[in-house]
Formats: C-alpha cells, sequence, structure tokens
C-alpha cells in the first residue's frame, strides 16, 4: 500500500513540475538594471502589450532573404525611449492577463506544434493613422532596428533547447532612421533553422513608459480595427 501511495505522489510531483514549467515566462525587464542585495535584475517594463497567435507553413506573409516572415503590426502612439519584444512558441499552458487573442490561436490553442523563433524589430515611415492601409503599408519604408535569434532569458522549448527570442532596443535620438517615434512597427519572424514556421506563439511589445493605445494585429484590417 505504502508503495502505491508513494508511485502516485512521485506522478503527482511530475505532473506538477511539467506543468510549472510551462507556465514560467518571467517578467519582461527592459535594459535598465537595479542591485537588490547580490543580484542585479532587470528592472520590469512598465507598459507590455501581448499577443497570441498561431503561425501555419502557406500563411507567410513575404519570403524574404530566403525565409518565409510573418508580420504582427504595432502602432505605436507615443515616442517610447526603448521598445522590448519578446517571442515564445508554443504558449503552452502559460496564462497571459490582457493578451490579444487571435481566431487562429483559439481554434488551434491545444496545439504542441511550435517553432524555433527568430525576430525582427521593424519601423515604417508610416507616422499617421490615416495613412495605414494595405496599399500604404505596401508601399511603406521599413527600417529594421534589432533582430534576435535565441535567448538565455527566455524559458526553453519542450525540446530542452534555448530557442525563444527576446529583443530590446534603445531610441537614438537625433537619427531620423533609428528613433523610436510615433508610428506603425511591425515584428517579423520566422524560424532560423531549416523548417516551417509552425505552432502556437506569444508575442509581446514592451516599453518602460505607459503608452496608452497600443495595438497589435496580425493584419492591416484588424489593426484599422483596433486604433
Amino acid at each position: 500500500m505504502k508503495t502505491k501511495i508513494l508511485i502516485l505522489l512521485s506522478a503527482f510531483a511530475v505532473l506538477f513540475a511539467v506543468d510549472a514549467n510551462a507556465q514560467k515566462l518571467k517578467k519582461f525587464g527592459s535594459s535598465v538594471e537595479k542591485k537588490i542585495g547580490p543580484k542585479t535584475i532587470k528592472v520590469p517594463y512598465t507598459e507590455v502589450v501581448s499577443y497570441l497567435g498561431y503561425a501555419a507553413p502557406g500563411n507567410e506573409d513575404e519570403v524574404k532573404d530566403n525565409k518565409k516572415f510573418y508580420y504582427i503590426y504595432v502602432w505605436v502612439p507615443l515616442v517610447a525611449p526603448e521598445l522590448g519584444v519578446r517571442m515564445m512558441s508554443p504558449v503552452g499552458k502559460t496564462k497571459i492577463k490582457g493578451a490579444t487573442k487571435s481566431a487562429s490561436y483559439e481554434e488551434n490553442a491545444g496545439s504542441s506544434d511550435y517553432f524555433d523563433t527568430y525576430i525582427t524589430l521593424e519601423r515604417s515611415d508610416i507616422v499617421s493613422k490615416d495613412k495605414i492601409s494595405e496599399e500604404g503599408v505596401k508601399a511603406a519604408n521599413w527600417t529594421t532596428l534589432e533582430r534576435n535569434d535565441d535567448s538565455s532569458e527566455m524559458p526553453k522549448q519542450p525540446s530542452g533547447r534555448g530557442y525563444n527570442s527576446l529583443l530590446r532596443y534603445k531610441s537614438v535620438a537625433g537619427d531620423p532612421l533609428k528613433a523610436l517615434t510615433v508610428g506603425l512597427y511591425r515584428i517579423g519572424f520566422t524560424t532560423y533553422k531549416k523548417g516551417e514556421v509552425n505552432g502556437t506563439f506569444l508575442a509581446q511589445v514592451a516599453a518602460p513608459v505607459k503608452i496608452p493605445g497600443v495595438v497589435m494585429a496580425k493584419t492591416i484590417e484588424e489593426l484599422k480595427k483596433g486604433l
């Protein structure tokens, strides 16, 4: 009897550990560091906007540098000193309060598929809401500000590999191409390794100051509905 009880307790312990690991996503820290006792921590971003999505082969937005890129569009209504972007796949049992959930995520939330994330942060030359349209976005000039493949700050994927991504970008004052101005941005994502982008994902955009009115959407049509 004692043996059976021990086996059951061990099984529950394993299940709990797996569940805990699946939901272990640290607070999104900025580039600002603060020393607390013997530890140095990154001060959490004040503003974090989250998006839950599902990507599948054949639904890419563009083939660039021989890679299939998918985009999430972001409207930033105020000047920011810094922007952070991170992506995790799969979402699994991670709970994110206030996240925007795409229809494709709702339909595939239980999927165990995931991909090796590779992200970019790009800024367009569109600085007014009334200039946002399908045609306007296609004709816009896009500048890649930062990119990231693997980040040790992110949870490991089910494979045990640290293939989730995180980047931080500080505004460069006085440089029109590198400053974080009001305008339309996008998160580009693909897979760095060979293979398809396939699975659920969490994408977050963050700032060290409050920026009311930040909108994230997979399509321009969805973005305009949220403006």
